[in-house]
């Protein structure tokens, strides 16, 4: 018993250790470390500190011990969440879906502002707790009530799940606004990522519910707006810059759409859209509409080969309205209230961002736009997270407080 014990003692540090060799060993072989990024050597460290999770959570998924997406949501949680003493914070239920409530300590004579606030993550991360420290700062910093959504993720839940419940709670929240302090003319939603998609359905959603007070600013993070054209210049160029590499989205698209992964090139190529599809949302999805400034001289062609009936009917629903939020009718954009919308340089959905900025500005809504020049996709959660602070996330983080006091 004692030599098992040694033995044990021995392998499980060397297995371990070779399984962070190996992510270290994959973070050179396959990552780009954009020019314009400061602190390199930081950025390296957490981009391997991520890979080394998803080993070990797909080492446990083959073991059939867990799941790789539960393990990882398991170490998202562990992050240590600030107490503010200068709010009152409150976890309720909405039905069945989790909300956390951020409401200003101090006595107001008046009510206050109100965000809803939709986390990012990609429907496999990303939770209340993952995204309070940022709440609670914009909470205080803006001296607003702040909703945040916990809605449903994989690997339980597939589309419509984050939507539905997104809707559903921003539906119950703007009924009994001023039970909770906020001002029904002055709510904005607000999301990152994934949640800057859901920002844009969800006011799409609400326009025709004219009961409901009208939102009065929609902030975008960094949002993803469509899933049809991965051929922009965007998801060329930063195709391989962490966290969110081609891979990544693939998998993640994916799994939440519940698309077999064999389907995963089909959708990236854009062989799974039909020539006349393909004409119709051109003027929309095209690489034409993104500055020239952004674009370099070796891009490839977009949806590149011939169309795939087999892959169109296993994956069109990436042409649904509530996935690609870009495609909606003109009639509807033009009812949307004012945008922020935050890009990022390195960052594949930089032109996600882009092309739903000149829909708005086509359709007479105004824009301000804030484009993050060392900026990278998620950058905004590691603003409080020193030592693994940029300046890009103290930047964009001052960016959204200061457009929302504006308000």
């Amino acid at each position: 018993m004692t030599v098992l014990w040694l033995v044990l003692l021995v392998s499980l540090p060397t297995f371990y250790l070779g399984v962070f060799i190996w992510a270290v060993i994959q973070h050179f072989l396959s990552v780009e470390i954009p020019s314009s990024l400061e602190h390199p050597v930081k950025f390296r460290f957490l981009h391997c500190a991520m890979l080394y999770l998803i080993a070990m959570g797909n080492i446990l998924e083959k073991l059939r011990i867990c799941s790789m997406i539960k393990f990882i949501q398991i170490f998202q949680d562990l992050i240590v969440i600030k107490k503010n003493y200068n709010l009152v914070v409150t976890n309720m239920h909405f039905g069945e879906i989790p909300v956390r409530l951020f409401q200003p300590k101090a006595v107001s004579s008046k009510l206050l502002r109100g965000i809803i606030f939709y986390h990012g993550g990609g429907a496999i991360c990303g939770s209340l707790d993952s995204y309070h420290n940022l709440c609670s700062f914009l909470a205080q910093e803006t001296n607003s009530v702040v909703l945040s959504v916990g809605y449903r993720k994989l690997p339980d839940h597939h589309h419509p799940s984050v939507t539905e419940d997104c809707v559903n709670a921003s539906i119950h929240f703007m009924k009994g606004l001023t039970t909770y302090g906020v001002d029904p003319s002055r709510v904005v939603v607000c999301g990152e990522s994934i949640g800057g998609g859901v920002v844009t359905i969800v006011t799409q959603a609400l326009l025709s519910l004219p009961s409901l007070p009208q939102i009065c600013a929609q902030v975008l993070i960094t949002p993803i707006t469509q899933v049809i054209n991965f051929q922009l210049p965007s998801y060329q160029q930063n195709q391989n810059v962490p966290f969110l590499t081609k891979d990544i989205i693939r998998m993640a698209l994916c799994k939440y759409l519940d698309i077999d992964l064999s389907w995963k090139d089909a959708i990236f190529n854009g062989t799974c859209i039909p020539l006349d599809t393909r004409k119709k949302y051109r003027k929309w999805l095209s690489s034409d509409n993104i500055p020239r400034r952004f674009k370099s001289k070796s891009l490839l062609p977009e949806f590149s080969g011939p169309f795939n009936e087999a892959a169109y009917l296993e994956t069109k629903q990436v042409l649904d309205p509530e996935i690609s939020p870009l495609l909606v009718d003109d009639k509807i954009i033009a009812q949307l209230p004012q945008a922020f919308l935050v890009s990022c340089e390195n960052d594949p959905l930089r032109d996600d961002a882009l092309l739903y900025k000149k829909r708005l500005e086509d359709q007479g809504v105004p824009v301000t736009w804030y484009h993050v020049e060392d900026g990278f996709h998620g950058c905004i959660l590691f603003f409080d997270k020193h030592p693994f602070s940029f300046p890009c996330s103290i930047k964009t983080v001052n960016a959204v407080i200061t457009y929302i006091k504006g308000i």
